[in-house]
């Protein structure tokens, strides 16, 4: 154990640099990063990590849940040796700076996983140990230990009253997960006051009913501190440290009491709280050549624990693992044998997706991936491929949330490709963690089913109307909705191809017809949309995806004997069509036209390119689905009727003599 008192200073100096971002920011929130400096302080002292190398993959992970509290993230990855200057820590802040107001992976070297929204890491975390141990088991043998770290978390009283938190914590005490610890910063303190105002729970029964050992300290007693960092090393379950703390500790008038937490102290205020800590009043930005060393021990100790393990790998014992590694950090998507599907065939696109689901995961090893307890619905099963940890599929249980963070760290964990499912209608549980997904640039997938008012009986309560246009409006996500089984299948090596965006797949209850061969445009789909049917001198242009193209196409037919030329144009992906070039687009949807788009679902992002949505203006109903897609107008005769208004021409009855398609 160091020396008491300069593990005081060393604390302190975090606690002033923090105090000066955000003085000089004018923003951000210094509380909880002064009450938590002598934690971090501590951990540093235990933490396994590389500065010179933050992406080394046995390092232990630390996960600060608490992304309000990144002055000290900064400043902790500053003094640490990280790639962040003294000079960033002044940019705090401010536009196109390595030092955001909440920490963005990415952006900053030695920041794990975007945090900000409350509870999300807290999860990640839990997705974190959660691939260690996957990991461990592919990689590790009683002799040959590849895989062997400690995950870390920091959150607060925030963190713990919003319900992800609750999923996620649930799932890692039933899964032992013996190499998570997390710090709870309890200050008792919120931004509206004390806590007591809205929270009285026990939190330690709390977590030992979920199967956590708990333990409780003082936050800012560096032999408890130590102590128990210690003792967290040999627990066979997860391990909650609640560490009572001084929100704003060292702050002179303000410790201890909201006003500290979201708001600079001023600077009469760090004045006198330096002074009070022996520091140089005037100095901003201050550290100690004595501090620096200290902290810096870091880079030599990581750098060289780094070398070690590669040396090790090197070993005999270590061939077997260094193939499997080589396996997961290189995925060969070529050697994926895709399914075929027959022309004409009836298959939901949510089956076709199950068998896509398992030809991907028999060709690449770091395919992982389950449901929040749907996945006899969903088809998201990977057959006789085991279960976590030493299979590929996860019982996630009815944890939607919590399902999306997780499989974000997942992404994040350096060997593994994740996806989750769960129905459409529920992809609003966990749309916060799907957008930071997007926001981070990761590889991660989302298997969405029972698309649309398709969904039948079960009724409004279940059938998506909105979802598609919130999913396509958010940048960096793409949102697949496949026609048939073969779209299906073209939509998903386009998505594997994109290694900095995450996916959805929007896939339907019900049997769609499979598309005869030679309609797809395979190398077209990857583009977003497609001419499926052009037809001379064309006046109309129907767009339309999922269950509704096949519709689209029949009452293209009609409207062919009624007299109205139709091109049909096929839109898998909003998101990639909308990225293509004008002069794509235009030969897509032929300028010259009027256009109609079709769509079970809000459509409101189709005026885009149409002049006229065929889609839902209110919320679904329960019945069977055939019924409610006559109801709602998704039938021949309505696409034909809405067709011919548009193009304001008097409804005329065809017979049935189309083609078959």
């Amino acid at each position: 154990m160091d020396d008491l008192g300069m593990l005081k200073k060393q604390a302190d100096t975090i606690r002033f640099l923090c105090a000066d971002m955000v003085q000089k920011a004018n923003s951000g929130h210094p509380g909880a990063p002064m009450g938590l400096a002598d934690i971090i302080t501590v951990l540093s002292k235990h933490l396994k990590h590389n500065p010179k190398n933050p992406k080394w993959l046995n390092r232990d992970r630390l996960v600060f849940s608490g992304g309000h509290a990144s002055s000290l993230i900064y400043s902790f990855l500053h003094l640490s040796g990280y790639d962040i200057s003294l000079e960033d820590l002044k940019n705090f802040r401010q536009f196109e700076s390595k030092t955001p107001g909440h920490p963005e992976y990415g952006d900053v070297p030695g920041v794990e996983i975007t945090t900000g929204p409350l509870g999300q890491g807290i999860a990640n975390s839990v997705g974190f140990a959660m691939a260690e141990k996957i990991a461990q088991k592919k990689l590790n043998s009683e002799t040959a230990k590849i895989i062997d770290h400690k995950v870390y978390a920091l959150c607060g009283d925030g963190d713990l009253e919003e319900g992800i938190s609750y999923e996620a914590c649930a799932l890692a005490g039933h899964l032992c997960l013996d190499n998570l610890v997390m710090f709870y910063d309890c200050n008792h303190i919120t931004i509206e006051g004390d806590t007591s105002l809205a929270w009285s729970e026990d939190v330690k029964m709390r977590f030992e009913a979920q199967g956590w050992q708990v333990s409780r300290i003082d936050g800012h007693n560096y032999e408890e501190i130590n102590e128990v960092l210690e003792n967290a090393k040999e627990q066979s379950k997860p391990y909650l440290i609640i560490a009572d703390t001084i929100i704003a500790k060292g702050a002179i008038g303000l410790e201890g009491t909201s006003a500290a937490h979201g708001a600079p102290l001023g600077v009469e205020v760090i004045r006198e709280s330096k002074l009070d800590a022996g520091f140089n009043p005037e100095d901003e930005f201050f550290i100690s050549e004595d501090v620096k060393a200290r902290f810096e021990c870091a880079v030599e100790k990581g750098d060289l624990a780094e070398r070690e393990w590669k040396q090790l790998l090197n070993e005999v014992p270590y061939i077997e693992q260094n193939e499997a590694l080589k396996a997961l950090l290189n995925p060969d998507f070529s050697k994926i044998t895709w399914p075929k599907f027959e022309d004409d065939s009836m298959v939901a696109t949510r089956d076709s997706n199950g068998q896509i689901l398992n030809a991907i995961a028999r060709a690449v090893p770091g395919f992982i991936g389950g449901s929040a307890d749907l996945a006899p619905s969903n088809k998201s099963l990977l057959k006789d491929m085991g279960f976590f940890p030493t299979g590929r599929n996860i019982h996630f249980g009815i944890r939607e949330h919590s399902m999306a963070a997780i499989t974000n760290a997942m992404a994040l964990y350096g060997l593994f490709i994740p996806f989750s499912a769960t129905f459409f209608i529920f992809s609003d549980y966990l749309k916060p963690a799907a957008r930071l997904s997007a926001l981070m640039k990761i590889r991660n997938f989302f298997v969405w089913t029972h698309d649309s008012i398709g969904v039948g009986e079960d009724g409004p309560t279940h059938q998506p109307i909105e979802q598609l246009s919130q999913f396509r409006a958010m940048p960096n996500f793409y949102t697949f909705r496949p026609a048939d089984a073969s779209e299906n299948v073209e939509c998903w090596k386009k998505a594997l191809s994109m290694k900095n965006s995450p996916s959805a797949f929007v896939l339907s209850r019900q049997k769609l017809q499979t598309l005869k061969a030679g309609k797809i445009e395979f190398g077209e789909v990857a583009n977003g949309g497609y001419l499926i049917k052009k037809r001379d001198n064309a006046t109309l242009t129907i767009i339309a995806s999922g269950s509704e193209l096949m519709i689209s196409l029949k009452a293209a037919c009609h409207l062919e004997l009624a007299g109205i030329n139709a091109n049909v144009v096929s839109v898998p992906c909003f998101d990639l069509f909308v990225q293509q070039k004008r002069s794509y687009i235009d030969k897509v949807i032929d300028p010259n036209t009027k256009v109609l788009a079709v769509e079970a679902a809000s459509g409101i992002e189709w005026y885009r390119f149409a002049d006229d949505v065929l889609g839902m203006t209110s919320f679904g109903a329960s019945a069977p689905a055939d019924e409610l897609f006559q109801k709602f107008g998704f039938t021949i005769k309505g696409i034909k009727q809405r067709a011919m208004s548009l193009m304001n021409k008097e409804y005329v009855e065809t017979e049935s003599k189309c083609e078959k398609l």
